[in-house]
């Protein structure tokens, strides 16, 4: 009698590393604050700098900060601090992203954006000129409004958040790292010399 075949074991989640664990925490935190104002909101940019460097560089910060915030920092030094940058308002985000340059002590970006989105079968309808097919879009039946929230680290790594307007719900965001590939594509240009 043969002894009972004992199935594979599955394999193993995709491990990440501690830089994109700390950007994934960092992107959730910035979708959060930014859900807590509504929707119909303008395009909003952040730094994302090592807590603890900037500890480091200006330990009055530590005044500054939540305290729960310096002692995470203490104890994981990949942590982000996220810094909201000033911008005029703007409808087009791809020449923003082209202008953007970072300093060396920035660690990383993200940006956050609300676009309305189409099932693929109805884009086809979609008007060639712009201001009739965003006329389109905003009538459309099917249309889905999406908050996403996408940052990027100098070294590489991506994170996305998306949120429908329709599940407004901090347990209905989904994450990831390849959610928004061409977005995240474009805020990591900004770190190219």
């Amino acid at each position: 009698m043969e002894p009972d075949a004992t199935p594979p074991a599955p394999s193993p989640e995709p491990a990440f590393s501690a830089a994109q664990v700390a950007l994934a925490d960092a992107v959730r935190e910035i979708e959060q604050h930014v859900a807590t104002a509504g929707w119909d909101a303008p395009v909003r940019l952040f730094a994302l700098v090592e807590t603890s460097q900037a500890l480091d560089a200006d330990p009055t910060l530590a005044d500054r900060l939540p305290p729960e915030v310096v002692a995470t920092a203490r104890a994981e030094p990949r942590h982000l601090t996220s810094v909201e940058q000033e911008l005029d308002p703007t409808d087009d985000l791809e020449a923003l992203l082209g202008r953007i340059g970072w300093p060396p002590a920035v660690a990383g970006a993200a940006v956050v954006v609300e676009r309305i989105v189409l099932p693929p079968e109805a884009e086809d309808d979609v008007p060639a000129e712009h201001e009739a097919a965003l006329e389109h879009l905003a009538n459309h039946p099917d249309r889905q409004d999406v908050r996403i929230a996408a940052g990027v680290l100098r070294e590489g790594s991506t994170w996305c958040a998306l949120r429908s307007r329709s599940h407004d719900a901090d347990d209905q965001v989904a994450f990831g790292p390849d959610l928004v590939p061409g977005l995240t594509e474009a805020l990591r240009a900004t770190f190219e010399d």
